[in-house]
């Protein structure tokens, strides 16, 4: 018997028939003998309206109030397929954020959670009820309804995971599991029987939306084992723990199974490319101390994340220039702090591109296997493919590339590195 969390994305949950459909998969589980926790998002499209909502009533709306508003689409579902767990004949109910509660520092809309107070919940399921919690939000100290963030359902089954010491967070998703590559570019692309904690946390920060970046960083701090699943199953479905998705492990977990046969190591576990970036370049910047620090103060203080940056070698005359990315959908705001600072900073001219895409080569392996930044390079340029800006990590190397040739980069890649040339990799 396993002490297992089941996550269900909004997709999953869009409307009765598929509620009815994840309830047939928890209540497999837990008929094997499991104990079983359910952390469900809000129906796919729901948090959109609420958001609107919001936005009607008050465009300087308070975020409290906004919390409030939002937080009601998980509550929904969770109560909704409580409800129908109940008409299969199991016993099951709904624990909102404030019920166990869900612990928050008061930053509403994008709180994090601090603790989560398990000990009714975990006596609960050794009673054999199925709890079934709303993903995405928690409860401040003041005792305000708070949310996480756009994603934050795969954080709270997470944070779940890791309060009441599962052996196991299933992710139920609309894919399969994680690809080498998106398998709408790639034909060849392959589902990973696993991948570290590190190579998920790269993936997921340049542009894999299998799950949310802090979700994975939260997983790999408190050591849960997470697995990606498609919650897309018939209901005569094998279940879960006969026919795996993608676990999410420990580096020492993965060496295991590498030793044990299960899987063949590979120098480079998967290609992800992120349209959603912008660059930026500011021309003949002053060449001295402090002047990058001018760049980038009002943006951290305006909470815009810089990627990528590149300073230039400087020039006779004492300038250089500055390239850097910023999100896209940040750029107008970038600009306009930038160009409010342009006197403080020195620079002459604001250059921007939105039709950019970041590509990135992520593995475990490029730890200690040499090449592979130069086979990315060359490959690239093999195909007429024009690098714009690198920036690399122990695991990770990321080029800027024009948009218009991003499919093609990740297939020449994908090739490059024999991801798409046996029949599974991992």
């Amino acid at each position: 018997m396993a002490r297992i969390v089941m996550k269900f994305g909004g997709t999953s949950m869009a409307g009765t028939e598929r509620i009815r459909r994840v309830a047939n998969i928890v209540r497999k589980q837990q008929a094997r003998g499991h104990e079983v926790a359910v952390v469900v998002s809000a129906m796919a499209g729901e948090t959109d309206r609420l958001v609107n909502f919001c936005r009607e009533a008050n465009p300087l709306y308070d975020p409290a109030e906004y919390d409030v508003v939002v937080a009601s689409g998980e509550q929904v579902t969770s109560g909704l397929l409580a409800l129908t767990l109940q008409s299969l004949g199991c016993q099951a109910r709904s624990w909102l954020g404030w019920q166990m509660p869900v612990r928050t520092i008061e930053a509403h809309a994008k709180a994090r959670i601090e603790d989560i107070e398990a000990e009714a919940l975990i006596a609960a399921m050794a009673a054999g009820e199925i709890a079934v919690i709303p993903g995405f939000q928690g409860v401040s100290d003041a005792g305000r309804i708070t949310t996480l963030g756009r994603g934050g359902s795969d954080t709270s089954a997470v944070a779940v995971a890791a309060a009441i010491r599962a052996d196991r967070c299933d992710i139920y998703t609309d894919v399969d599991g994680v690809y080498t590559t998106d398998p709408r570019i790639v034909a060849k692309a392959h589902k990973l029987k696993a991948v570290t904690y590190e190579e998920m946390l790269e993936l997921a920060s340049v542009g894999a939306k299998v799950l949310q970046t802090r979700s994975v960083g939260l997983a790999m701090k408190e050591g849960v084992r997470v697995q990606v699943l498609s919650s897309f199953v018939g209901d005569d479905a094998i279940p879960a723990d006969d026919i795996p998705g993608t676990l999410i492990v420990s580096e020492d977990e993965m060496n295991a199974l590498v030793e044990k046969g299960d899987m063949e190591r590979q120098h480079v576990t998967g290609i992800a490319h992120d349209k959603n970036e912008a660059k930026i370049i500011l021309t003949r910047v002053p060449d001295r101390p402090g002047s990058v620090a001018h760049i980038f103060e009002p943006l951290a203080k305006a909470s815009i994340n810089v990627d990528m940056i590149i300073q230039n070698v400087g020039r006779d005359k004492g300038e250089t220039d500055v390239t850097f990315t910023v999100p896209q959908s940040d750029l107008a705001r970038a600009q306009a702090l930038l160009e409010d600072r342009r006197e403080d900073i020195g620079f002459n001219r604001l250059i921007s591109d939105s039709k950019i895409a970041k590509i990135s080569v992520v593995g475990v392996g490029m730890k200690s296997h040499a090449g592979v930044a130069s086979t990315m390079f060359q490959s690239l340029a093999d195909r007429g493919i024009n690098i714009q800006a690198i920036t690399t990590s122990e695991i990770k190397v990321s080029v800027l590339i024009d948009e218009d040739e991003t499919e093609l980069a990740v297939r020449v890649l994908h090739t490059a590195y024999g991801l798409d040339a046996s029949d599974e990799v991992a």
